[in-house]
């Protein structure tokens, strides 16, 4: 394929996807779709399917013949994020997330209900929240076809979600400062700190009602940065540091809920 300009080149890749059996709808994601990108970034896309129609299958996508890898459906936990593909496109570096519309209308059903759930995802120390597919409808940018569109952040879900991940960053705290400060584990310590860093994160966006598609800018966004220097401040005995980040982390939770 020759090289395209940027503008070109998304045309090009939309409607190759849009081509494939069973898709209904392309989306651009990430800091493309948000604005906040540079010339290195990838480029974020998702492929929106409906399952129960069994006509999408992964085997379409890798006989396009674009370098990379593409996973099986649930190749990447098997949750609501379950799969997708690593691939180089005309020189771009491109991801490409599979959505199954029926997951998607499911779990938009759950968030207006201000029901969450938290599942593993590799690179994701907080691990994702079950709304996030609903985060990336209000958040992405549609290129081909149509997807649901949520009524601004649910207002069930703004109650609900930060004591959920409130509750998890609490836990995780109390696990470190009771189990690991006793055996002098420091990596065990710092760890745990940091994972109840962005699950407070999590939090204090809920209760914002802002929209999280990933961990990148979490803790910038909700104000959380200063943790950075209570882990490098070899001063503070472990105990210390643990309780510290709490109080840090409370004033950060209990200002975003007013």
């Amino acid at each position: 394929m020759p090289k395209h300009t940027d503008d070109a080149f998304l045309d090009h890749l939309a409607d190759r996807l849009h081509a494939l059996p069973g898709v209904h709808a392309v989306t651009l994601g990430g800091s493309r779709a948000q604005g906040t990108h540079t010339p290195e970034s990838d480029w974020d896309t998702a492929v929106y399917y409906r399952g129960s129609e069994g006509r999408f299958e992964p085997r379409h996508l890798r006989d396009v013949g674009w370098e990379g890898e593409v996973s099986e459906i649930g190749g990447w936990g098997g949750g609501v994020f379950n799969g997708g593909a690593w691939l180089s496109v005309d020189g771009r570096r491109v991801d490409v997330h599979y959505r199954d519309l029926d997951v998607v209308e499911h779990e938009l059903a759950e968030a207006e209900a201000g029901r969450v759930r938290v599942e593993p995802l590799m690179f994701h120390l907080a691990g994702i929240p079950s709304y996030l597919v609903v985060a990336e409808l209000a958040v992405n940018r549609v290129l081909r076809g149509e997807t649901p569109v949520p009524d601004g952040y649910p207002v069930a879900l703004r109650k609900a979600a930060p004591d959920a991940w409130w509750g998890r960053a609490d836990m995780t705290l109390q696990y470190a400062l009771h189990g690991n400060v006793p055996l002098g584990g420091r990596v065990e310590v710092v760890g745990a700190v940091a994972i109840a860093a962005m699950q407070a994160g999590h939090a204090v966006l809920a209760a914002r009602g802002e929209w999280v598609t990933n961990e990148k800018r979490l803790l910038a966004r909700a104000g959380l940065r200063g943790v950075d220097q209570l882990l490098v401040d070899n001063s503070l005995e472990l105990g210390e540091l643990v309780e510290r980040a709490r109080e840090l982390m409370v004033r950060a939770v209990e200002g975003a809920k007013g």
